[in-house]
Protein backbone atom coordinates (compact mmCIF):
# COMPACT_ATOMS: atom_id res chain seq x y z
CA UNK A 1 0.00 0.00 0.00
CA UNK A 2 1.17 3.50 -0.83
CA UNK A 3 -0.11 6.56 1.02
CA UNK A 4 -0.08 10.26 0.36
CA UNK A 5 -1.80 13.52 1.01
CA UNK A 6 -1.74 17.27 0.86
CA UNK A 7 0.80 19.63 2.35
CA UNK A 8 -1.30 20.66 5.36
CA UNK A 9 -2.51 17.14 6.26
CA UNK A 10 -6.24 17.82 5.92
CA UNK A 11 -6.47 15.22 3.12
CA UNK A 12 -4.91 11.76 3.04
CA UNK A 13 -5.34 8.87 0.61
CA UNK A 14 -4.25 5.28 0.15
CA UNK A 15 -3.42 3.22 -2.94
CA UNK A 16 -4.12 -0.48 -2.52
CA UNK A 17 -2.28 -1.45 -5.73
CA UNK A 18 0.94 -0.29 -7.34
CA UNK A 19 0.52 2.54 -9.84
CA UNK A 20 0.58 1.42 -13.48
CA UNK A 21 2.23 3.64 -16.07
CA UNK A 22 3.48 6.53 -13.96
CA UNK A 23 4.21 9.34 -16.39
CA UNK A 24 5.09 12.97 -16.87
CA UNK A 25 2.45 15.02 -18.65
CA UNK A 26 3.74 18.16 -20.34
CA UNK A 27 0.39 19.37 -21.76
CA UNK A 28 -0.38 23.00 -21.05
CA UNK A 29 -3.39 22.10 -18.89
CA UNK A 30 -1.24 19.94 -16.58
CA UNK A 31 1.45 22.62 -16.43
CA UNK A 32 -1.12 25.13 -15.20
CA UNK A 33 -2.80 22.62 -12.85
CA UNK A 34 0.40 21.93 -10.89
CA UNK A 35 2.10 25.29 -11.43
CA UNK A 36 5.16 23.59 -12.89
CA UNK A 37 6.76 22.50 -16.16
CA UNK A 38 4.93 19.13 -16.09
CA UNK A 39 2.66 16.99 -13.92
CA UNK A 40 4.05 13.72 -12.57
CA UNK A 41 1.07 11.35 -12.36
CA UNK A 42 0.69 7.81 -11.00
CA UNK A 43 -2.46 5.99 -12.21
CA UNK A 44 -4.37 3.35 -10.25
CA UNK A 45 -7.82 1.88 -10.69
CA UNK A 46 -10.43 3.79 -8.68
CA UNK A 47 -11.25 0.50 -6.92
CA UNK A 48 -7.69 0.59 -5.52
CA UNK A 49 -7.89 4.21 -4.32
CA UNK A 50 -9.51 5.68 -1.18
CA UNK A 51 -9.58 9.00 0.61
CA UNK A 52 -8.61 8.15 4.20
CA UNK A 53 -8.91 11.65 5.69
CA UNK A 54 -11.00 14.58 4.54
CA UNK A 55 -12.78 15.31 1.28
CA UNK A 56 -11.21 17.20 -1.62
CA UNK A 57 -12.65 19.95 -3.71
CA UNK A 58 -12.78 19.25 -7.44
CA UNK A 59 -11.99 21.50 -10.38
CA UNK A 60 -13.43 20.50 -13.74
CA UNK A 61 -10.48 21.53 -15.91
CA UNK A 62 -12.20 20.57 -19.17
CA UNK A 63 -15.35 18.91 -20.43
CA UNK A 64 -13.70 15.51 -19.83
CA UNK A 65 -11.24 15.98 -16.94
CA UNK A 66 -11.50 16.49 -13.17
CA UNK A 67 -8.77 17.45 -10.73
CA UNK A 68 -9.05 17.02 -6.95
CA UNK A 69 -7.18 19.36 -4.61
CA UNK A 70 -7.06 20.34 -0.95
CA UNK A 71 -9.43 23.22 -0.19
CA UNK A 72 -7.24 24.23 2.79
CA UNK A 73 -3.74 24.41 1.30
CA UNK A 74 -4.37 24.08 -2.44
CA UNK A 75 -2.22 21.00 -3.04
CA UNK A 76 -3.13 19.37 -6.39
CA UNK A 77 -3.76 15.67 -5.62
CA UNK A 78 -5.43 13.85 -8.53
CA UNK A 79 -6.35 13.88 -12.20
CA UNK A 80 -9.13 11.74 -13.65
CA UNK A 81 -11.26 11.50 -16.74
CA UNK A 82 -15.01 11.72 -16.12
CA UNK A 83 -16.47 8.22 -15.95
CA UNK A 84 -13.08 6.48 -16.00
CA UNK A 85 -12.15 3.53 -13.79
CA UNK A 86 -8.70 5.13 -13.30
CA UNK A 87 -7.48 7.98 -11.12
CA UNK A 88 -3.98 9.48 -11.26
CA UNK A 89 -2.39 10.80 -8.06
CA UNK A 90 0.26 13.47 -8.23
CA UNK A 91 3.60 11.77 -7.58
CA UNK A 92 4.77 14.64 -5.36
CA UNK A 93 1.81 14.08 -3.01
CA UNK A 94 2.88 10.48 -2.30
CA UNK A 95 4.66 9.92 1.00
CA UNK A 96 7.31 8.00 -0.94
CA UNK A 97 7.43 9.56 -4.42
CA UNK A 98 10.56 7.54 -5.15
CA UNK A 99 8.33 4.43 -5.28
CA UNK A 100 6.54 5.67 -8.44
CA UNK A 101 9.20 6.46 -11.06
CA UNK A 102 7.90 7.68 -14.43
CA UNK A 103 7.99 5.36 -17.45
CA UNK A 104 6.70 7.70 -20.19
CA UNK A 105 6.08 11.29 -21.31
CA UNK A 106 2.74 12.58 -22.59
CA UNK A 107 1.63 15.95 -23.95
CA UNK A 108 5.08 16.51 -25.44
CA UNK A 109 3.73 19.16 -27.83
CA UNK A 110 4.02 21.56 -24.85
CA UNK A 111 7.24 20.14 -23.40
CA UNK A 112 9.63 22.95 -22.48
CA UNK A 113 12.90 22.67 -24.40
CA UNK A 114 14.99 23.75 -21.42
CA UNK A 115 14.08 20.56 -19.54
CA UNK A 116 16.81 18.82 -21.58
CA UNK A 117 19.45 20.96 -19.83
CA UNK A 118 18.37 20.37 -16.20
CA UNK A 119 20.95 17.69 -15.38
CA UNK A 120 23.78 20.06 -16.38
CA UNK A 121 22.69 22.90 -14.03
CA UNK A 122 24.62 23.55 -10.80
CA UNK A 123 22.99 21.86 -7.80
CA UNK A 124 23.12 22.26 -4.03
CA UNK A 125 21.18 21.11 -0.98
CA UNK A 126 18.51 23.16 0.74
CA UNK A 127 20.79 23.61 3.74
CA UNK A 128 23.58 24.93 1.53
CA UNK A 129 21.33 27.32 -0.41
CA UNK A 130 19.39 28.79 2.55
CA UNK A 131 20.97 31.48 4.72
CA UNK A 132 21.85 30.11 8.17
CA UNK A 133 19.78 32.78 9.95
CA UNK A 134 16.72 31.60 7.98
CA UNK A 135 17.43 27.93 8.76
CA UNK A 136 17.68 28.78 12.46
CA UNK A 137 14.14 30.24 12.34
CA UNK A 138 12.66 27.41 10.25
CA UNK A 139 9.64 25.70 11.79
CA UNK A 140 7.79 23.54 9.24
CA UNK A 141 4.00 23.33 9.35
CA UNK A 142 3.90 20.67 6.65
CA UNK A 143 2.29 17.30 7.34
CA UNK A 144 4.91 14.53 7.79
CA UNK A 145 5.36 11.93 5.03
CA UNK A 146 3.38 9.22 6.81
CA UNK A 147 -0.11 8.60 8.11
CA UNK A 148 -0.92 10.24 11.43
CA UNK A 149 -3.62 9.44 14.03
CA UNK A 150 -7.19 10.52 13.29
CA UNK A 151 -6.99 13.24 15.96
CA UNK A 152 -3.80 14.74 14.45
CA UNK A 153 -4.04 18.46 13.83
CA UNK A 154 -1.55 20.54 11.89
CA UNK A 155 0.60 23.04 13.69
CA UNK A 156 -0.13 26.55 12.56
CA UNK A 157 2.30 29.39 12.55
CA UNK A 158 1.57 33.05 12.87
CA UNK A 159 -0.52 34.40 9.99
CA UNK A 160 1.44 36.87 7.90
CA UNK A 161 0.13 39.50 5.51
Amino acid sequence: MLTGGCQCGALRYALYARPEGTHLCHCRMCQKAVGGPFAALAPVRTADFAWTRGSPDTFESSSIALRDYCPNCGTPLTFRYAGSEWIDVTVGSLDRPQDAPPTAHYGVESRLAWLDRLAALPAETTAASTPQDQLAKLDSYQHPDHDTPADWTPRRGPQRD
